[in-house]
């Protein structure tokens, strides 16, 4: 299981806080055979050798409630089962120990036990990529509300095509493949839908209006092609512009193929992938 890491001969379920792996103080006291007060102690003794964020996060409030709640959801055996039990309802403030943390505890402690777990935990808790790779789905929770008011406050749109919308602008196959610190950009994306397709359905169409929006979504298209195919140029030369600029060539192409006509949509994309676009010559023809 990608959440289960073997620590000592003892499987272990991976703490998450921010997409990023973490242990608390009675978690790290257990792997390196020593006791939480200790490591409290440690901390204390050497507060100017740990950074806040770096090496180890300190939650509360709110957050630390959430954080309460996700250690109900992991799939836990004993260890974590015992630390959730050992932080008591009355926490006000919990520490979260970084992997950078977790060193600099091991070398504090400068016991065999301390530095060979430690080298497990390196290997085999804190570099797990396709954990590090995805968020909680309490940490998505502001992203998902926003689908789903996009997906009320649209007729013509279902929970399907409003994700597919999503995955398309941040290149990913789930939402839990984006990053955490570009959840509020994709939540500030799906407002940016709700207002747009809230404008767009208020207006009515005529059958020539209907036929230039397919063609401008087309348009559209063919345009972020080009962009994929020359945008390293203008990267080498200004990564500043090239970084807005595809932005917006990202973000139009994903509108942009919600208003192309459902049955040239497969003809669109097999002419554009075929185009070569230093011959200027492509198999199939436009369709409009």
């Amino acid at each position: 299981m990608p959440n289960i890491a073997q620590i000592n001969d003892t499987q272990v379920s991976i703490i998450n806080f921010k997409s990023i792996p973490v242990v608390t103080n009675e978690m790290l006291a257990n792997f390196y055979g020593t006791d939480a007060s200790n490591i409290r102690k440690n901390y204390s003794n050497n507060k100017a050798r740990f950074i806040e964020g770096k090496h180890f996060f300190k939650i509360v409030g709110q957050e630390l409630k959430d954080f309460m709640t996700s250690l109900k959801t992991v799939t836990s055996d004993l260890l974590v089962n015992n630390v959730h039990a050992q932080i008591s309802s009355k926490t006000r403030v919990l520490t979260l120990w970084t992997e950078r943390g977790a060193a600099r505890h091991a070398k504090m402690l400068d016991t065999d036990q301390a530095w060979d777990i430690f080298e497990q935990l390196e290997d085999c808790y804190f570099n797990r990529q396709e954990i590090l790779a995805k968020t909680h789905k309490s940490e998505r929770e502001p992203l998902t509300n926003a689908v789903n008011m996009l997906v009320a406050k649209t007729k013509h749109l279902n929970y399907s095509d409003a994700y597919k919308l999503v995955h398309q602008r941040f290149n990913v196959k789930s939402i839990d493949e984006i990053p955490y610190d570009a959840i509020p950009v994709a939540v500030e994306y799906v407002h940016h839908l709700i207002a747009l397709y809230s404008n767009a359905e208020k207006k009515q169409f005529s059958e020539g209006d209907l036929q230039n929006l397919h063609a401008l979504a087309t348009h559209m298209i063919w345009a972020r092609s080009w962009w994929s195919e020359f945008s390293d140029f203008v990267k080498k030369l200004n990564p500043a512009v090239y970084s807005r600029a595809t932005n917006h060539f990202n973000d139009g192409a994903c509108l942009a193929w919600q208003f192309v006509k459902i049955e040239k949509k497969q003809e669109l994309k097999e002419c554009v992938d075929s185009f070569d676009w230093i011959t200027g010559a492509y198999q199939q023809k436009l369709p409009i």
